[in-house]
């Protein structure tokens, strides 16, 4: 195994000044940068996402040893928002499960932002806005356009994702080589999204896609469109990396126990591990989270976009392998 660094000097160098943009650009707007932990004695329970679990040898005065490394600060995010803390922002480091390669590490780092008060509109224009300053720090720009998810379905696929039959999903996807045992209408429309539209996403252009069909809300309030509930959340690509996620976020804590419980009852029928709830983020939400938004950004990702590659080992400073 090799000793040396997976980026160059450069990309370091400007990965420190990305971090010193993002800081500058939150501090403008009076965005409060905090630290929250990143164990926890709750996991994740999104059945798409696969956490690290580690015991703790400590004393742990009937706490539970097991503990989970955090796969996003969310949680810990919005428990502040519910204490009052007003819009904040946290860069730092993540961790998934399974996923490395070519565009994934199984650490890597995420910028998460909240509004308080805010809806997706104004979010999205900041989220483009920090996109844009970052680009132009090595020269770069993009142009920009929304879509909702239904009308990029029905314009470049020809199917309604929010009526279309599963039969009619399916068949959209004929050619994709994947074993479908198993996968569900929303894991037929992933498909279509990463193998049939995400690719054609034109380079130096972000692509804002809103309103996800209402299966796909996981933190996200719902509302009705043109007579369809959907989830207000939107995702921001720029070209055909997905940079962002970002949520009109839920704030009733009897629906949000109800979606953890939707998940687990999926975590039970695939035999995966089941983390436990984050029955302090309920306890939080059930004292009352103001209104607001939120939003993810992956910066290795957007590292990636600043200079034009297309491994996410050439933006770390030594990636999974050479951990």
């Amino acid at each position: 195994m090799s000793w040396q660094p997976t980026a160059s000097l450069d990309a370091l160098r400007l990965r420190a000044s990305l971090n010193r943009l993002v800081r500058e650009f939150f501090h403008a707007r009076h965005v409060l940068e905090v630290e929250t932990p990143m164990m926890s004695r709750a996991g994740n329970t999104d059945p798409n996402i696969a956490s690290f679990s580690l015991e703790f040898s400590g004393r742990t005065d009937g706490a539970p040893r097991t503990r989970w490394l955090r796969t996003s600060p969310e949680f810990p995010l919005k428990r502040l928002l519910a204490a009052g803390v007003g819009d904040c922002y946290e860069l730092g480091r993540v961790f998934r499960d399974g996923e490395a390669g070519g565009r994934h590490n199984p650490e890597f780092t995420m910028l998460e932002w909240y509004r308080v008060g805010w809806t997706l509109d104004p979010l999205i224009d900041e989220t483009v806005a920090l996109v844009q300053a970052a680009l132009a720090m090595t020269g770069g720009e993009a142009t920009v356009s929304r879509t909702s998810f239904r009308a990029l379905y029905v314009q470049r696929l020809g199917i309604d994702p929010m009526t279309a039959d599963l039969d009619t999903v399916r068949n959209a996807a004929a050619g994709i080589a994947i074993d479908g045992d198993g996968l569900t209408r929303d894991d037929w429309l992933d498909l279509l999204m990463t193998h049939r539209l995400q690719p054609d996403f034109a380079a130096g252009h972000i692509t804002v896609v809103h309103d996800y069909p209402a299966s796909q809300a996981a933190l996200a309030q719902l509302v009705e469109r043109d007579g369809v509930p959907v989830a207000e959340r939107f995702e921001l690509y720029l070209g055909a990396l997905e940079l962002a996620n970002g949520y009109h976020e839920l704030t009733d804590a009897p629906e949000q126990r109800q979606r953890f419980g939707r998940d687990v009852a999926v975590r039970q029928a695939r035999g995966a591990i089941v983390p436990p709830m984050d029955e302090a983020l309920l306890a939080a939400l059930g004292q009352g989270m103001p209104s607001c938004a939120g939003v993810a950004l992956g910066m290795d990702r957007l590292m990636m976009a600043m200079r034009d590659t297309p491994r996410i080992a050439d933006v770390l400073a030594f990636d999974f392998a050479r951990a």
